[in-house]
């Protein structure tokens, strides 16, 4: 336990003063944001401090605070991603619905242990395990000593920002995958739309056909099970930001997809607009959270 503390104190004092999230790729898209509707604000935010995040303070001016509108509720920073907690009902966890759970990487499981937090380890997978929310939303951990941690791109792709996946993790924590069920045979369809809809780079994780994004992994599996869409859940919907989301909008246009909320910005002046997957995956692009 002594060693796991000093160890923690080491990688904490070495981690860069403001995580960020990833720079865009060639189509201007990398990870922004987890949106979670929860009972306990509070009690959540504590899980969220524990695994890493750093607390930002919503509603303050966008030259000395964060430019986020207050009924965003609590936002918690990490390398790679934001995630926002705003109090209200959902219908129930990530299990049973199409993004089945979310996943980061630390250097070391012990390290979550020593934070306080209850680590579930994965019997067969050594460096693999899981905690849970205050309200039992499991999020899975990978440490360095993982071993299907990997991805390899498909032939023809050579993108040096997706090989951060083959070398250790030298932060605290940093997000990784995102891991959607789907129906039969949807695999290989929901693929290639991530590929083409935001630029990414289709290759497998493990065993796992995925899409790397800048600051995050996109995982696919079969599932028998029938899924519900996200909306209305724990997870409400992820978010990708993008730098020139108005004109980047006409990509999702042109390949049939309606938006939920059109493109427009918010009082604090965050451009935003709102798509749905044809899988139920509701997903947000925002612009201007990656200057946070």
């Amino acid at each position: 336990m002594f060693r796991s503390l000093v160890m923690l104190v080491v990688l904490l004092a070495a981690a860069p003063a403001g995580a960020q999230l990833a720079a865009p790729n060639a189509a201007g898209v990398s990870m922004g944001h987890l949106h979670y509707q929860v009972q306990d604000v509070e009690a959540n935010r504590r899980f969220w401090i524990a695994l890493g995040g750093r607390p930002v303070q919503p509603g303050g001016s966008a030259r000395q605070d964060p430019p986020f509108d207050p009924r965003d509720g609590v936002v918690l920073k990490f390398n790679d991603v934001l995630v926002f907690l705003t109090q209200g009902p959902s219908s129930g966890g990530t299990d049973g619905s199409i993004v089945n759970h979310v996943a980061f990487r630390v250097p070391m499981l012990s390290t979550v242990e020593a934070a306080g937090l209850a680590v579930e380890r994965l019997a067969g997978f050594p460096g693999v395990a899981s905690v849970r929310s205050p309200e039992g939303e499991r999020v899975e951990l990978f440490e360095n000593a993982a071993k299907n941690l990997g991805f390899v791109q498909d032939a023809g792709s050579q993108d040096a920002v997706a090989e951060r996946h083959n070398r250790p993790l030298e932060v605290p924590v940093a997000f990784h995958h995102i891991h959607l069920y789907l129906p039969a045979g949807q695999v290989p369809v929901a693929k290639a739309w991530y590929a083409r809809m935001f630029g990414g780079v289709p290759g497998k994780r493990s065993n796992y056909d995925a899409v790397d994004l800048p600051g995050i992994n996109l995982n696919f599996s079969e599932n028998a099970r029938p899924m519900v869409p996200t909306a209305g859940r724990m997870l409400d919907h992820i978010g990708f930001e993008v730098k020139g989301l108005e004109a980047f909008c006409r990509r999702p246009a042109a390949m049939g997809v309606i938006f939920d909320v059109p493109y427009a910005k918010d009082r604090a002046g965050i451009g935003k607009a709102r798509i749905t997957d044809p899988w139920g995956t509701s997903i947000e692009l925002t612009e201007g959270l990656g200057s946070v």
